[in-house]
């Protein structure tokens, strides 16, 4: 790697945080509980951080912007990429540089996804690309995928959108629900040529805004199906003080995902 390379990839930024658009608060879940499923569910401590029926300041444009949209939110992890010339320069996993020569002791299922998507021509030339890498060592994989795939965020924003979402008001009480029965996983329906019926549920879905983008404003937002109550509680866990008063009651708690 020469001295051009190693600058290259030493100045690429890492992919921006993205926001919830409502207000999230921490809330303490039945000790036996995470006992029992804590580390199933990702839980360190015997508490939820879920969204409550207000919206997180900045973020209006979400439910009052008609330029406002929405896309499947992959589950997988973050890769950045860039290319010059056709040749592959650098790679990031968010902060963390991956060196794509390194064969042995090395990330191969990153090159793989990388050099699947090449295959598919979503690689683009003399440009950076920020997209998610899919497959069988990612969470779980649940797109049931035989193989790794990098699957850029531009190209979701073209294919993984959800029109229905600009049929019903946008409202805390409409997202619950549609993300709880409703909010199917269209890549994998795409991938595996199937009916919504037969999809898995989608992790979330990233809130895009490209009007605003242009104007150098805030333009992204998420949501995930982890961030609902109903998420927990069907999977047997007590969430105490969550009741509607009590999502008025409790203190704000400041805490990033």
């Amino acid at each position: 790697m020469n001295k051009s390379e190693s600058e290259s990839i030493a100045t690429m930024s890492d992919f921006p945080k993205i926001h919830c658009p409502l207000i999230r608060q921490t809330f303490k879940i039945n000790q036996d509980d995470w006992k029992k499923v804590g580390k199933k569910m990702q839980l360190r401590d015997p508490e939820v951080y879920l969204v409550v029926n207000k919206i997180n300041p900045g973020f209006e444009w979400v439910f009052e912007d008609a330029d406002t949209f929405a896309v499947e939110k992959l589950d997988g992890t973050n890769v950045k990429i860039k290319v010059e010339n056709g040749r592959l320069i650098a790679v990031q996993n968010r902060k963390n540089v991956i060196d794509p020569l390194q064969i042995l002791k090395g990330k191969t299922f990153l090159m793989e996804g990388i050099f699947k998507a090449i295959d598919k021509e979503y690689v683009k030339d003399n440009c950076e690309q920020v997209g998610e890498i899919l497959g069988p060592k990612l969470q779980a994989n649940p797109y049931k995928l035989l193989y790794h795939e990098w699957y850029p965020f531009e190209r979701a924003i073209e294919v993984l959108r959800y029109t229905s979402f600009d049929k019903h008001e946008r409202n805390f009480d409409n997202w619950s629900s549609w993300f709880k029965d409703f909010l199917r996983s269209r890549y994998y329906m795409k991938l595996h040529k199937c009916q919504l019926e037969e999809s898995v549920f989608a992790e979330g879905v990233i809130f895009y805004n490209l009007k605003r983008r242009a104007e150098n404003k805030s333009w992204m937002a998420k949501l995930r199906r982890n961030m609902f109550d109903w998420y927990y509680q069907d999977q047997g866990v007590k969430i105490f003080d969550y009741s509607k008063e009590g999502r008025a009651e409790i203190e704000d708690q400041e805490k990033f995902d």
